[in-house]
């Protein structure tokens, strides 16, 4: 295991709160990006060990799941909307080889600042993906590939709202995992 490191610092209090008026692509991105602030809030300060701790009988942690939606951000945003590849360290990773938890089962191997940075980058390569489908043309541009499950295409405006829903259910387990490890807890 790596020498303990710094805890990465979010302050709550940055957090942008999602406007109450708004037009459908404002209030999509800002709650989605509400939910990222969350999940960033709640594994801030912590240190890798920490970041590693499960709440039993679950044995989801904390960089788990941060690992998890930095490849979930990937997933929707650059492998099936934009039809190219998962961003590093998820692009060699041989997923049909049945390793469906690799990023929690690996989460524990890095370091606070290891995981904030993919985390990082993946949220801003699926902003940047976001950015361009909007300027060509609105929350109705289809994915590049298309559903294994229903063979159709998945419009930006349904996987925005179904990344919002995915941190959101993640978000609540973060808050109960987070509460164990030193009693922080709050929306």
């Amino acid at each position: 295991m790596r020498p303990v490191s710094e805890p990465q610092a979010f302050d709550p209090e940055s957090r942008v709160d999602p406007p109450l008026h708004g037009d459908e692509v404002a209030t999509l991105r800002a709650f989605l990006t509400y939910h990222r602030d969350t999940l960033r809030w709640k594994c801030s300060g912590l240190t890798q060990e920490q970041l590693a701790r499960q709440l039993p009988p679950s044995d989801m942690t904390l960089g788990g799941i941060m690992k998890h939606v930095a490849l979930v951000e990937s997933y929707w945003f650059e492998v099936t909307y934009s039809g190219g590849v998962y961003l590093p360290p998820f692009d060699p990773v041989p997923w049909a080889e049945d390793d469906d938890d690799y990023e929690f089962r690996t989460a524990k191997d890095d370091t606070p600042q290891e995981l904030f940075a993919l985390f990082d980058e993946a949220v801003r390569r699926a902003d940047a993906v976001v950015d361009d489908a909007l300027a060509r043309g609105g929350l109705e541009q289809e994915s590049a590939r298309k559903g294994r499950r229903t063979g159709q295409t998945f419009t930006l405006r349904w996987i925005l709202v179904h990344m919002i829903e995915e941190y959101a259910r993640h978000n609540g387990h973060a808050d109960l995992i987070r509460q164990s490890i030193d009693g922080q807890k709050g929306e």
